[in-house]
């Protein structure tokens, strides 16, 4: 039964936190200016996500350290996310930093243990190399999609908007399955709402920053991750989707333009819609929470409880919603690199 009591004195303190956040950001000038490859037009506090990782230690204080391995992964990792907030990182101190907490996340989500991953005690050496194998996988799968969890977030609300689609099919699973304590995504479920409050809007009163991009990812992908495991079944990364398919294949579209991946870009399909097409920040966060929330409540309810079906369900929206983003851009990209002449035209 839940404590409404408890979490609502936990709301009220994570409001009252991110408000303190908002003080120490104005003073130390934390803030987010526009530039040419922004979507915003005005100045805004940065690093308003750090609530995540303050949720995570304030569940952990209130409820228990039942995952400390997660707790220290998420820390350092956010941790480092907000020193680059503040004064930029070279890329490769961010990425050994990313792969070491990711690490640390793997050994509360059990992905260490023989067990989990079905192996029996007999071929020792055999084993090893197996269980290697599919976390050095899992190591660059889930590394990879923290890093597009980070570059998805360019407009008001999309990453606190899209991280509670993902949350409430988490929360639905949970009920029945019991993968990981409920409090703790109950928890971050508040800090979501609490920085959705001050994000979800025309002007927005904070960005995520890489602590809360980041931040939010790994604590996703813990949760995702500990289902897996539990499940067997690799398919329950249709609850990551949407971001999935547009991440990937905007990296493959600037590859095929030869462009740097670590240079700032608005070539997602989410800013093309926010950007060229004008339309508010507001309205294209929801149709990506709708369009990820839709298709993991399918997956959930409709489609049948067999790792056949799962596979069917994954590969077939995986393909529509690849090839929906292909047409898009197909119809919408030549306004961009208008975008793009214009811009050179000036400088």
């Amino acid at each position: 039964m839940i404590d409404f009591i408890t979490y609502g004195l936990i709301f009220a303190s994570l409001f009252v936190l991110e408000l303190v956040y908002f003080r120490i950001a104005d003073r130390y000038n934390i803030i987010d200016k526009p530039n040419g490859r922004s979507s915003h037009k005005r100045i805004v506090l940065r690093g308003g996500g750090i609530i995540f990782l303050i949720g995570v230690w304030l569940w952990s204080l209130v409820f228990g350290f039942h995952y400390p391995w997660m707790l220290v992964g998420v820390t350092l990792a956010a941790g480092v996310s907000f020193v680059d907030d503040i004064r930029s990182l070279p890329d490769s101190v961010r990425l050994i930093t990313q792969f070491v907490a990711m690490l640390l996340v793997f050994v509360d989500v059990g992905l260490f243990s023989v067990e989990s991953l079905g192996l029996s005690v007999e071929g020792q050496w055999l084993q090893v190399g197996w269980m290697a194998s599919v976390i050095v996988v899992a190591l660059i799968v889930c590394v990879g999609a923290t890093n597009i969890y980070n570059f998805m977030d360019g407009i008001n609300g999309i990453t606190g908007g899209y991280s509670l689609a993902v949350l409430i099919p988490l929360l639905l699973l949970n009920r029945r399955l019991g993968f990981v304590e409920e409090s703790y995504l109950l928890v971050v479920g508040l800090s979501l709402l609490v920085f959705c409050f001050f994000n979800f809007r025309t002007k927005a009163k904070c960005f995520a920053g890489d602590v809360g991009s980041i931040g939010i990812a790994l604590l996703l992908l813990f949760a995702i991750g500990r289902l897996v495991v539990q499940t067997g079944d690799v398919t329950w990364l249709v609850l990551l989707l949407v971001y999935g398919v547009d991440g990937c294949l905007t990296i493959i579209h600037r590859i095929m333009l030869h462009e740097n991946l670590g240079q700032a870009h608005r070539k997602h399909a989410f800013q093309l819609m926010a950007n060229e097409l004008k339309m508010k920040h507001t309205t294209v966060s929801t149709i990506y929470m709708l369009m990820q929330l839709a298709i993991s409540l399918i997956a959930i309810y409709v489609i049948p409880a067999t790792t056949a079906a799962h596979w069917m369900y994954f590969l077939c929206v995986l393909m529509v919603v690849s090839v929906g983003y292909v047409r898009f851009m197909k119809r919408y990209y030549h306004l961009h690199e208008e975008y793009l002449e214009r811009i050179e035209e000036r400088n």
